[in-house]
């Protein structure tokens, strides 16, 4: 499939969602952050969404306790709406990291390298934005 026509840049969100069960193969740098821009954009939205319906994680716990009149202010994000498309993004978000991995020469295994307390996450970046190795390597 020839992503590179085309006028929309969220053919590489679909894309992704397309091949949520892939776990094999390539994912391009442009694959990967574009997929990861439209999911922070649409989670953005669902959270606002979620306080103007007063479904956000606050009103929830509130309801859920029967207290009013309180601000609790420390579950925003987790809102109805917010949080099935959270859950929903889990698989597609795991199968096009360990894609973009395999792009850069590296196994699925280092997801794993995220849970080193302090310096994980940023391993794990540095890998997820390094270059793509232009040759074939044994992932495709």
């Amino acid at each position: 499939m020839n992503l590179e026509t085309g006028s929309s840049d969220m053919k590489w969100y679909f894309y992704v969602l397309r091949k949520y069960w892939d776990y094999s193969g390539r994912a391009r740098r442009k694959e990967f952050w574009y997929f990861v821009l439209f999911v922070i954009l649409f989670s953005s939205v669902l959270i606002r969404i979620d306080e103007y319906l007063g479904i956000s994680g606050d009103e929830l716990v509130k309801s859920m306790l029967g207290i009013s009149g309180v601000t609790l202010r420390r579950f925003p994000e987790f809102g109805l709406l917010n949080g099935l498309h959270s859950l929903v993004m889990v698989i597609p978000f795991i199968a096009v990291s360990i894609r973009r991995l395999h792009d850069t020469g590296r196994s699925g295994w280092w997801l794993f390298v995220n849970f080193v307390p302090m310096i994980g996450g940023l391993v794990l970046l540095f890998c997820l934005a390094a270059e793509s190795q232009p040759e074939k390597n044994r992932y495709g």
